[in-house]
């Protein structure tokens, strides 16, 4: 009889773990993890464009980067965007509207409302050196595919439109290569 209920108390000790950490975990990104040799993550949110806060509960998105090497290697995974719409994701280096911005990526929302962007980019270092946030960092944005005009020979590359309420927006500034300069 002993054994059956320290069983049993061992079971419902289990599940209100479970039903503590579950949530938890489910809620989505808290804090970026920062940066190593080997990976850097930085959390794109949806924020309100009147104050700049995380909109709670909105869409968001994480980056995974390789902070070293030739070229910019990455993958992206936004979550809860607008269905089947088409997005590209691009370091946007300050004033408006972004001249000689890089187009990192696109694709497009599928039924669950989620994105996959992995791509290899020649980006050069991030951020450039005329981007007024230079040396701070880089702005990394998921935009609309219809609000970006990506460039080409004859045409620079630069935003065209602006619906922010349909943007994800950087918590923090990137640099790339990435730099250690605590070692």
């Amino acid at each position: 009889m002993k054994s059956i209920k320290s069983k049993l108390l061992f079971c419902a000790i289990v599940l209100c773990l479970a039903a503590v950490v579950v949530p938890v975990i489910a809620k989505g990104p808290h804090e970026p993890p920062g940066k190593s040799k080997k990976a850097a993550h930085l959390y794109l949110y949806q924020k309100d464009p009147a104050n700049w806060q995380i909109v709670e509960g909105g869409a968001w998105g994480k980056m995974t980067f390789n902070p070293e090497g030739s070229t910019f290697d990455f993958v992206f995974n936004g979550h809860g965007l607008e269905q089947y719409t088409k997005y590209t994701l691009i370091y946007y280096p300050d004033p408006w509207p972004g001249k000689n911005l890089i187009c990192l990526g696109s694709g497009t929302s599928n039924r669950g409302r989620n994105v996959h962007i992995e791509r290899s980019v020649d980006t050069g270092p991030l951020p450039d050196p005329n981007d007024q946030n230079y040396p701070d960092g880089a702005k990394i944005w998921l935009v609309l595919f219809d609000d970006v005009r990506c460039g080409d020979e004859q045409t620079e590359a630069m935003m065209i439109g602006w619906n922010p309420t349909q943007y994800l927006f950087e918590h923090n500034l990137i640099t790339f290569p990435f730099n250690d300069t605590d070692e």
